[in-house]
């Protein structure tokens, strides 16, 4: 059994290390036809092409460098258009002589209108900018020159961008795909051949680890988790963590790095939805991954609770199916990508304009998702919570919950127990609701009035801060990436707003709760030490008191480590969740309310 379990560490470290190595064997060669395919606007093209001369036909060794000369070549193209378009010093004075001390939107019509297309996009520029100080007189010409120069700064760096240049998305996007275009790897050559030598060894690898603990006997062995370096924050799940932040800022910020990963993709994303890879294709496919090879694992370690396996089999059938296999196919059938099981506000995108636009032009199927969403929100939700609790998404469906109880679960114990931790998650949580409430609010308001300020705030900037720092940092980077640092549901207990909105209707309207049967508690600590969501349960099961935490996610993790069978998750009707007798002592019992 030792035997077999070293071989399959030592594959599943061939195969990481190639994966890894994987990233910097690519050779990179920039031509106008790549240019022509990556940027469809022929004008646009055009200027690209001239901007990024220096690179053509030079064969770059660096994806580094190659991404770095792509990013100049894009900051020239947009020197170009500010030559062209950009409003000169000379237009700033003679527009303050035209208006004396008191501006108007005329004295810009009469400087731009019945001229060229350049002077078009000028005047249209100059009233989108300006509107707000027409017919306002100022104390001086310097002060109304300073005023039209602080708007011809904004012109300059929003509206010339977006309309006739690059904006920062479209230069990522485009550094992406022309990355992914211009590499001559044998990765694109022979894409299955390393998706056998990376995939194909770590996962044979990892269930040649994992299988041999089927000869274990049955139950919950502690086995020295607090001495081991990669369960317990030790140098192993330090790098492991570092491994998995990397991977995640790499994925969401700089993606044309990962392009030799996502060209190894190819075969599948084909066979599934007839496409070629993108990057969340890969990340989908290592989640699931992830999740089916790290769920026979819990399947073997878990055997003994019926429970657990079936928990473990809803999540592992939720992914694959739901969230990876009919999305994709719903694109090869010419459908919007859809995940049935995702909820706003987790799904924070799902009212965002394009998504609404995007559903209601594909008709009939289109009007059912997105009234199928909405219904998840406001029916499925507090239905499904008052008679099972939060542990029906968060435990058995959520992609979210399924990673961190599969890939995390080697983790859970280093979840946060004190009260000090608890504070700090409810402020955090809420916090994160209210955010995404309130953008919710702006994109819907901007969606009905066509007007993005609401109030004091943009709701497109306000959609970019939530999305970057939100549903990008604290989801993916810090959500996951610190598993090996701070326990398996740092996202779920601290930032899931979708778990904030469960939370609360299990608090305070639901028929769950783990009952406790103090008389028979040892106080061993098992249950306290795995919960992930950092509840002290044995403080609850000591008093033999109910746990109603507005953050237990029903895992039932605390149940089926217990010796003496104190814990059980039950359903109820809501009378005796609170107020239950809390035991003081051997002999005596005092009512709390």
């Amino acid at each position: 059994m030792k035997v077999i379990k070293i071989i399959g560490l030592g594959l599943f470290a061939v195969g990481f290390i190639t994966f890894n190595g994987l990233f910097f064997s690519a050779k990179y060669k920039l031509t106008r036809q790549v240019i022509e395919n990556s940027i469809p606007d022929s004008t646009k093209s055009a200027i690209f092409v001239e901007a990024s001369s220096e690179m053509s036909d030079h064969e770059e060794s660096s994806v580094f460098l190659f991404v770095a000369d792509l990013n100049q070549a894009f900051d020239r193209a947009n020197e170009i258009q500010l030559g062209v378009y950009g409003i000169t010093q000379e237009e700033v004075l003679d527009l303050v002589a035209r208006s004396g001390k008191t501006f108007s939107l005329a004295s810009v019509d009469s400087l731009y209108l019945g001229k060229d297309e350049v002077s078009v996009f000028k005047l249209k520029a100059f009233k989108d900018y300006t509107k707000w100080m027409d017919n306002q007189q100022f104390s001086s010409h310097e002060e109304l020159r300073n005023k039209i120069e602080e708007a011809v700064s904004k012109i300059h760096t929003y509206a010339l961008i977006n309309q006739v240049g690059f904006d920062r998305y479209q230069v990522k996007d485009l550094v992406y795909s022309i990355t992914q275009e211009s590499s001559t790897s044998p990765i694109k050559t022979n894409p299955g051949l390393f998706l056998f030598m990376t995939f194909g060894f770590c996962m044979v690898g990892a269930l040649l680890f994992i299988l041999p603990k089927v000869k274990l006997p049955e139950g919950i062995k502690n086995n020295n988790v607090f001495y081991n370096s990669m369960k317990n924050t030790g140098w192993l799940g330090v790098l492991t963590g570092t491994w998995l932040i990397v991977f995640y800022v790499v994925l969401y910020f700089f993606p044309a790095y990962m392009t030799n990963w996502v060209s190894m993709m190819d075969p599948i994303s084909k066979t599934i939805n007839g496409n070629s890879a993108g990057r969340f294709f890969l990340y989908g496919f290592i989640y699931t991954i992830c999740i089916l090879v790290m769920g026979l694992r819990m399947l073997i370690h878990y055997r003994h609770s019926r429970y657990q396996i079936l928990r473990t089999g809803s999540v592992m059938f939720f992914q694959t199916a739901f969230a990876f296999l009919i999305p994709e196919i719903l694109i090869r059938l010419n459908k919007p990508y859809f995940d049935f099981k995702n909820i706003w506000p987790l799904d924070y995108s799902f009212f965002f304009d394009s998504r609404i636009n995007e559903l209601i032009s594909h008709g009939t199927l289109g009007i059912f998702m997105l009234g199928w969403g909405i219904a998840l929100v406001i029916i499925a939700v507090p239905v499904f919570v008052y008679f099972f609790g939060k542990r029906w998404y968060c435990s058995w469906v959520c992609g979210c919950g399924g990673l961190a109880e599969t890939l995390g679960d080697p983790y859970r114990q280093l979840s946060n127990k004190s009260t000090n931790a608890w504070r700090v998650e409810r402020w955090m949580i809420h916090g994160v609701l209210v955010f995404a409430v309130t953008m919710t609010a702006g994109v819907i308001y901007t969606y009905w009035s066509g007007s993005s300020w609401v109030f004091f705030f943009d709701s497109y900037q306000l959609r970019e801060v939530y999305g970057v720092f939100i549903g990008a940092g604290f989801a993916g980077v810090v959500g996951t990436g610190f598993y090996p640092l701070m326990g398996n549901r740092v996202w779920c207990r601290f930032g899931c707003p979708l778990a904030a909105y469960l939370g609360i209707i299990q608090r305070f309207k639901s028929r769950f709760r783990i009952t406790t049967n103090g008389g028979q508690c040892i106080s061993c600590g098992n249950c306290s030490t795995y919960c992930e969501m950092g509840i002290d349960v044995r403080w609850y099961a000591q008093r033999g008191q109910n746990i109603v935490r507005s953050s237990c996610v029903g895992c039932g993790i605390c149940s089926s480590v217990c010796p003496r069978g104190v814990l059980n998750l039950e359903v109820k009707k809501e009378t005796g969740r609170f107020g239950k007798p809390i035991l003081i002592g051997n002999n005596h019992v005092k009512n709390v309310e």
